[in-house]
């Protein structure tokens, strides 16, 4: 019997070397502003984390980003809508590059930013970069969720608060990353609404670890963390929501026996709103009925909202409708805005009767 002349990348048909980190922040640096606006973010979320800062957290904006143009013309009309509910509500806007796929398909505006096969990786690191530095440039502090473990290297000096999404919160990969990221990282319960693997992903990224990675230069290099304390649970839905009050207390109970601190983000998308992107609208009103009701645990919620509702399938790009997500149906500005205005509005009267 014979083999090949090599054991090695049998099916691998090519390999392209990426520019560094640290070539490309020296491309596209960060300003001063965009510094302040992520450390100033970072900040405030680990207030809100400790209860010091009563304010909750909205993660808002496109299920994915696949059209600069429409993702700033989201960002303006965010950071307008920001001043108006400062004072009960921290928008962070969601900025999601990539996207986990169970089979295949898309996976996001750095692993594909053309959408068409073409795998232009390094193009979508920059664009990707320029993006989150424009948005960062107006005060709106972003959120990501982190996917890649490679990816952080060039872009996570731009993110104020990351995402560990349901499909890889049980990978030891992700929990090690979340160790070493610095931005508060939330994670989400698991597809079929299993919370175990979301608690011990945030006991395990809280502790110090050791592995594989890259450096500024781009040179392979062992790793070692401290750990993240600002770890929280990310409640997502799975074959039933939980994002009522009987689950919110359960997951509640789950934290304080696992010793860990009771911070609940509410995704009001995926499990939570059945898939149902008009539904986001109504668990978010619950949620915040719980919270005038007196939920201390309660510290931020998810919406998928793009400039118009719904979805459409990934085509040509000349074909693609403005502002409407390629990826999962978003909730439109208009219903967005409406209702975080009200959300807004009931924190205000319900904490000035407490005051």
């Amino acid at each position: 019997m014979s083999f090949p002349g090599t054991l090695e990348n049998l099916n691998v048909v090519s390999q392209q070397p990426l520019l560094s980190p640290a070539q490309l922040h020296e491309d596209i640096p960060a300003s001063a502003a965009v510094t302040q606006t992520v450390g100033s973010a970072r900040q405030t979320l680990t207030r809100i984390l400790d209860g010091s800062d009563p304010r909750l957290l909205v993660v808002v904006g496109p299920c994915s980003i696949h059209d600069v143009d429409a993702a700033m013309d989201y960002a303006h009309r965010l950071h307008a809508l920001r001043a108006e509910v400062a004072d009960q509500l921290f928008l962070v806007m969601r900025v999601y590059f990539e996207k986990p796929r169970t089979t295949v398909g898309w996976k996001g505006l750095v692993n594909d930013p053309r959408m068409d096969d073409s795998f232009h990786i390094e193009e979508g690191l920059a664009i990707a970069r320029r993006l989150l530095i424009a948005i960062n440039e107006m005060g709106l502090p972003c959120g990501t969720e982190a996917l890649d473990p490679i990816t952080p290297q060039y872009l996570g000096d731009l993110i104020a608060w990351s995402a560990i999404g349901a499909r890889t919160t049980e990978s030891q990969t992700h929990r090690e990353m979340a160790s070493g990221l610095s931005s508060p990282v939330g994670f989400k319960n698991g597809t079929d609404g299993d919370l175990e693997v979301a608690i011990n992903a945030m006991l395990s990224s809280a502790k110090p670890h050791a592995f594989l990675g890259i450096n500024g230069t781009g040179q392979v290099a062992v790793t070692q963390t401290r750990g993240n304390a600002w770890g929280h649970l990310i409640l997502r839905g799975g074959d039933v929501p939980n994002y009522d009050s009987v689950s919110v207390a359960q997951a509640e109970t789950a934290l304080k026996t696992a010793h860990l601190p009771p911070n609940i983000v509410v995704d009001c998308s995926h499990g939570n709103s059945r898939k149902n992107h008009a539904l986001q609208a109504l668990v978010l009103k619950d949620v915040v009925h719980q919270l005038v009701d007196g939920n201390r645990a309660l510290k931020g919620v998810m919406l998928e909202s793009n400039l118009f509702e719904g979805n459409q399938k990934l085509g040509r790009r000349e074909d693609l409708r403005y502002g409407v997500s390629i990826t999962d149906a978003c909730m439109g500005w208009d219903t967005t805005a409406a209702s975080l205005r009200e959300a807004a509005a009931a924190l205000r009267v319900a904490r000035a009767a407490r005051t």
